[in-house]
């Protein structure tokens, strides 16, 4: 555990996380605090990294309590594509628990498609949602999760170099 890392937090939006053990697992493996937010009470694991947020019943209660907090370094784990949105906003990596990144440069294009989809929806038009979760997306989310520790890790040892300098 570098004290690189320990600025770094992950933020769970956990009320329909599939890959909650698997954050877990890799933010202990790293030393990483976790933040386990959803609507009500979520059992967590017994450990002091991970924190358990009862972040109130209302309607985007979890959603703004993450938004409010997440920031540059920061991960968040969410499928809800507002969400994202306002996270990558401020800077914070975000990753769909099938591994999908949100970026700046892919979360305009997503919010209009998840924003006609709802439209269609509404009026009729489409009644699939999205596909059922698979092995290969908890897979997927594990690399990109990991991935994403050691980016964060090379740019803050890269700008502490650079602030020694």
């Amino acid at each position: 555990m570098t004290a690189v890392l320990n600025t770094t937090r992950i933020y769970v939006d956990a009320d329909a996380c599939p890959v909650k053990d698997e954050i877990y697992r890799v933010a202990i493996r790293h030393g990483l605090p976790v933040s386990v937010v959803a609507g009500n009470f979520i059992r967590v694991p017994q450990d002091p990294l991970i924190e358990r947020v009862a972040a109130g019943s209302g309607m985007d209660a979890a959603d703004d309590w993450i938004a409010e907090r997440a920031g540059k370094g920061d991960i968040v784990i969410t499928s809800d594509i507002p969400l994202a949105s306002r996270c990558v906003k401020t800077g914070a990596e975000v990753i769909a628990p099938n591994g999908k990144p949100f970026t700046e440069q892919s979360i305009g294009m997503t919010l209009a498609v998840r924003n006609l989809m709802t439209d269609l929806r509404s009026s009729g038009e489409v009644t699939g949602g999205p596909r059922s979760f698979a092995p290969r997306d908890r897979s997927a989310f594990l690399s990109a999760l990991d991935q994403t520790i050691r980016r964060i890790q090379r740019q803050r040892a890269d700008q502490t170099a650079q602030e020694q300098s």
